[in-house]
C-alpha cells in the first residue's frame, strides 16, 4: 500500500510537533515546515496528499497556501487551522476551495477524523479520474489486416495477467498498445504506471524502480516510492527493456518470482501486485545469445509476444492515420479541421516511413503549422527531411558557419541512423560503436528524433 502524505504548516514548533507525532502515528508520512513561504515552494516541487495549514503564518499565509496547493494538486484537500478570532478567514478559505476547518486549540479526535474524510475523498475522486480515463481505450487508427491481427492479439490476452512483450521498431506505438490492453483488463481501474528504461540515468534506475529510503543516496532527503509501488493494483510498463543493466535485470527477475520489493537503503518487505507489460526494438533473442540479457528473465516477459507492423507494411493504414492526427491537431491549435490535397497524400502513402507513426505524426504536425488555407498541399509535406545527402541539404547555406553546423547536424543523423539500423536499435553498442557514452548518444537520438 502506498504511503500517504501529508504536508503541516504551523509556525510554533510545540504545535506542529504534536500535529506530527498524531499523524505518524496513524500511518502518515508527514512534513512539517513553519514558513507559508517555504511551504508554497515545497507545493511546487513535490506532491502531497494532504495539507493541513495554518492561517496565520510567517512568509506567506494560509490563504495563499492553499492556493498554491489548488494550482500544483487540484485534488489534494486542505485543512485549515484557526484561532476563533479568524473564523471568517476560514470560512473564506472554504469558500476558496479548502475542505474543511479546524478551530485551534486542536482537537485531535476531530483532525483524525477530518484527515481521513479528506483522505478517502481525494483516494475516491483520484479513482473516478481513472476510471474516466480507463473507460475510453486508446484510438488504434488502421483497418488493414496487420494493424487487425494484432488487436485482436491485444484483445485476447488482455484480460489475463500474462506478462506481454510488445516488438516492433521505433515509433510503431507499442506504449500505445500497453496501454490499449491495460485499458481492456480487469486492472483498468487503477494506473498504468511507465518507465523508458533507457532515459533514467544507471545509477538512479534503481531507485524509480524500487523506492529509495530518505538518506539513502546523495539528494535523498525524503522517502520516494518506486513505479512498482505506485503502479501496485494496476499495470507497469516498461519501454527498451533491453537497456535494463544486467544486475538490475537479477532484481527484477526476483521481483517477479516473488512479488516482493524492498526500496533502496531500506530492510522491509513490501508486497506489490502488478501486471507487466515490456516493449522492446531489439531483438532479446540476440542479445541473450551474446550474454547481455538473461535468458530466464527473457522467458519471463516473453509469455505473450505481440510484433507491431511498421507503417511500410501497412500503407493502406496510411489515409486513416493522417485524418485521425489531423482532426487531434485541430483541436490542440483552434483551427478548422484540414484535408490533404492528391499530391499531399500520394507523397505520404509513396515514403517509406522509417520513423514509422511517430514520424508521420511529427510531419503532418509540422504541415498543419506551415499551411494557410483549408487543404494541405504537397509543399509542405517534408518527407525524408533527416535522410537527405549532406551536399543537398547545405547547398542553399551561403554562410560558412550555418554550412558547417547544416553539415555536421546532416552527418551526425547519417551516422546515428545507419549505426541503428546496422546494430538492430542496439543502443549500447551503437555508443560502442561511435566511441561516445551512452547518455551522449541518447540525447543525440532525442535531439533528432530518430528513436
Amino acid at each position: 500500500m502506498n504511503e500517504r502524505r501529508i504536508l503541516i504548516v504551523e509556525d510554533r514548533p510545540g504545535t506542529r510537533r504534536m500535529l506530527e507525532e498524531t499523524l505518524r502515528d496513524e500511518g502518515w508520512d508527514t512534513t512539517g515546515i513553519e514558513d507559508g513561504g517555504d511551504a508554497v515552494k515545497r507545493l511546487r516541487q513535490e506532491n502531497f496528499d494532504l495539507v493541513l495549514t495554518d492561517l496565520e503564518l510567517p512568509g506567506k499565509d494560509g490563504l495563499q497556501v492553499l492556493e498554491a496547493c489548488r494550482e500544483s494538486d487540484p485534488l489534494a484537500p486542505v485543512i485549515v487551522m484557526t484561532a476563533h478570532g479568524t473564523v471568517e478567514t476560514a470560512v473564506e478559505a472554504m469558500k476558496r476551495g479548502a475542505y474543511d476547518f479546524l478551530t485551534k486549540p486542536v482537537d485531535t479526535d476531530r483532525l483524525l477524523l477530518l484527515v481521513e474524510r479528506a483522505a478517502e475523498r481525494r483516494a475516491l475522486e483520484l479513482k473516478t479520474r481513472v476510471s474516466e480515463d480507463s473507460a475510453r481505450p486508446p484510438v488504434i487508427a488502421g483497418e488493414s489486416p496487420a494493424i487487425q491481427k494484432v488487436l485482436r492479439l491485444a484483445e485476447k490476452v488482455a484480460p489475463s495477467d500474462s506478462s506481454v512483450l510488445i516488438l516492433g521498431e521505433s515509433g510503431t506505438g507499442k506504449e500505445l498498445f500497453a496501454r490499449y490492453i491495460h485499458s481492456k483488463s480487469r486492472r483498468a481501474q487503477n494506473q498504468l504506471v511507465a518507465l523508458n528504461c533507457a532515459a533514467i540515468p544507471r545509477e538512479l534506475i534503481e531507485s524509480e524502480l524500487f523506492g529509495a529510503e530518505k538518506g539513502s543516496y546523495t539528494g535523498a532527503d525524503r522517502r520516494r516510492l518506486g513505479k512498482f509501488e505506485l503502479a501496485n493494483g494496476g499495470t507497469l510498463f516498461f519501454d527498451e527493456i533491453g537497456e535494463l543493466e544486467r544486475d538490475l535485470q537479477s532484481k527484477l527477475l526476483r521481483v517477479l518470482e516473488n512479488r516482493v520489493i524492498e526500496r533502496v537503503g531500506g530492510s522491509r518487505s513490501i508486497r506489490v501486485d502488478v501486471r507487466l507489460i515490456t516493449a522492446t526494438n531489439q531483438s532479446l533473442e540476440q542479445e541473450v545469445a551474446e550474454g547481455r540479457f538473461r535468458d530466464d528473465l527473457y522467458y519471463r516477459l516473453n509469455v505473450f509476444p505481440i510484433r507491431l507492423p511498421p507503417l511500410r507494411f501497412r500503407r493502406e493504414d496510411i489515409p486513416i492515420l493522417a485524418e485521425h492526427l489531423l482532426a487531434g491537431f485541430s483541436v490542440e491549435m483552434g483551427r478548422p479541421a484540414l484535408g490533404l490535397s492528391h499530391k499531399a497524400l500520394a507523397a505520404l502513402q509513396e515514403y517509406d516511413w522509417p520513423g514509422n507513426v511517430r514520424e508521420l505524426r511529427n510531419t503532418l504536425e509540422r504541415a498543419v503549422i506551415l499551411t494557410e488555407g483549408d487543404e494541405i498541399p504537397a509543399e509542405v509535406i517534408a518527407v525524408g527531411e533527416a535522410h537527405k545527402p549532406v551536399a543537398a541539404s547545405v547547398a542553399a547555406y551561403s554562410d560558412l558557419h550555418a554550412a558547417v553546423r547544416e553539415t555536421t547536424r546532416r552527418t551526425e543523423i547519417d551516422c546515428i541512423s545507419r549505426s541503428l539500423k546496422e546494430c538492430d536499435g542496439n543502443k549500447s553498442e551503437v555508443a560502442r560503436r561511435l566511441k561516445v557514452s551512452y547518455r551522449s548518444l541518447w540525447a543525440k537520438i532525442k535531439e533528432y528524433e530518430l528513436e
